[in-house]
């Protein structure tokens, strides 16, 4: 179960008045992921989709494969932190 401060953290991100760029988003999304659902879980999209974000998305989770929740849980807050200040 992801702690009060992971929590926390989750809601700051969204209070951002500009959207962070695109390689923080996805680095966000993958410390996400590995924090509240563990390794990946899904097959990678297939080479005929057309669904760029949805790959990005993939390989962004899949790169924190092997993380623990509590290290992903860190991450993800040390970066909002980092983008929040």
């Amino acid at each position: 179960m992801p702690s009060a401060e992971f929590e926390a953290a989750a809601e700051k991100i969204k209070t951002l008045k500009e959207s962070p760029n695109n390689d923080n988003l996805l680095k966000l999304y993958g410390l996400y992921k590995q924090a509240t659902v563990g390794d990946i879980n899904t097959a990678r999209p297939g080479m005929m989709s057309l669904d760029l974000a949805a790959k990005a998305k993939w390989d962004a989770w899949n790169g924190k494969k092997g993380t623990s929740k509590e290290d992903a849980e860190k991450e993800y807050i040390a970066l909002v932190a980092e983008l929040t200040a």
